[in-house]
Parts: C-alpha cells; structure tokens; sequence
C-alpha cells in the first residue's frame, strides 16, 4: 500500500514539474514579445539582438518537456485525466515555443527597421502587444489553476486583436500608397503586427487545450474572429512568414 502511494506521489511530482516547466516557458516566451516590442519602441538594436539570442532558452525547456513527457509515457503508462495532461503539455510547449519564435522574428525585423526614417504607426503595434501578453498572461493562468472560464474568455479576446491588426493593416497601406519610399519599412512593420496576430492565435490554441485537459470535451463554438478582408490581402501581397 505505501510502496503504491510512493509510485502515486512520485507520478504527481513528476506532473507537477512538467506543469511548473511550461509555465517558466511561457514566461520567458511573454517577455521575449514584451522584448521585441520594446526595442522597437526604442529603436534599440541591441537589446533586439539579445531577444533573439534569447529564444535558445524557450528551445531548450521544449526539449525538456518532450523529454518528460516520453518518460512519463513509457514508464507511468497514464490514462484518462493525467494522460491528457502529457499530452497537453506536450502541445502546449510546441505552441509557446512558436510564440517565442515571433518575438525573435519581430526583433529581428526591428534590427532592420532602425536602418530607416521613423513610421508613425509605429505606436499601434505596442497597443496590439499589449493586448496579446494580456492574452499570454491570462492564458498561462488558466492553465496553471484549470480555469475553463478564464481560458475562455481568452479565446474569446482574438477578434479584438484581429481587429487592430486590421486597422493597422490599412493604415500602413495607406501610407505605402502616399509614399513609396515607406514601402520598406511598412512591410517590416505589417510582419511584425502579423507575428503579433498570430501570437494572439496561438493563446486561442492553448486557451482551447486548457479546455479539453479539464473537461474532457472539446469546445466547439466557432473561433471568434475579427474582419478577414485584410488578411486575404496581405497573404496575396506577402507570403505568411514564422514558419521556419
């Protein structure tokens, strides 16, 4: 009997760390956007070089999560609840370390960027990042506590994020139209409030893995989203880029 609560209690720890080790992630991957952003505010190189410098760390607990989990799989055998806790946080990790990838790939871009004149709109992109590590915050909170409500109501926030993104869209087009000396630096921009956008995706994503790890059941609402017209137009203009 004490020798099976010993293998319970171990399991439990074991979880308890994989659990604890996706929330580091997501919080390194918070302020690799936060980051980003702000080198771009500043028009500071170097601190964009270390946030990309800074996405080996969010590489480095995936693996140790996938390793986890692989242990816990082969040697624990779990069902039902805790098995849907692996596997949750097995995708989860794939997502944060996605997340990570933007906020390296908007700091790259601002490298690029303060090469150029200063752009005005500029300052929508903060609004939109704060939105989204609002989003990161809250969605990292649902997982670590199970809130279903709270993963829902982040799911719920994407259209706002959608809709900003959309306003800049056609603010930064406006301005390429005027201007075409700005063509550059706007396009940088739209890639970075796009990286940003997708970010707000990906917490919808984990927002709906939360879901499922607590109820069992899937939701199947449809994924609320804000006006699709300028993002048909931007994938027409621009392939889709943080894929790599």
């Amino acid at each position: 009997m004490s020798g099976s609560g010993h293998i319970v209690t171990s399991f439990d720890e074991e979880l308890e760390v994989m659990r604890n080790t996706i929330i580091e992630m997501g919080g390194i991957a918070e302020s690799q956007l936060e980051s980003a952003v702000r080198a771009l505010i500043d028009r500071d190189s170097e601190l964009a070089q270390k946030t990309i410098a800074g996405d080996a760390a969010v590489d480095e607990l995936e693996q140790a999560i996938d390793n986890m989990a692989i242990r816990v799989l082969a040697l624990r055998n779990p069902v039902a609840d805790d098995l849907r806790l692996v596997i949750s946080a097995l995708k989860i990790a794939s997502v944060l370390e996605r997340v990570a990838d933007y906020a390296a790939n908007i700091a790259k871009r601002v490298i690029a960027l303060n090469q150029a004149p200063v752009i005005r709109a500029v300052s929508t992109i903060p609004r939109m990042s704060e939105l989204v590590r609002r989003m990161i915050d809250d969605t990292l909170k649902s997982y670590a506590q199970g809130d279903t409500e709270l993963a829902i109501d982040v799911w719920a926030r994407d259209k706002e994020v959608d809709q900003l993104y959309n306003s800049l869209f056609r603010e930064l087009l406006t301005y390429m139209m005027e201007d075409p000396r700005s063509i550059t630096s706007c396009t940088h921009l739209i890639f970075m409030a796009k990286n940003i956008e997708r970010i707000g995706d990906h917490m919808t994503n984990i927002a709906e893995i939360v879901v499922y790890q607590v109820t069992g059941s899937p939701l199947t609402d449809e994924r609320p989203k804000g006006d699709k017209t300028s993002m048909t137009m931007m994938e027409s203009i621009i392939p889709k880029e943080g894929e790599n």
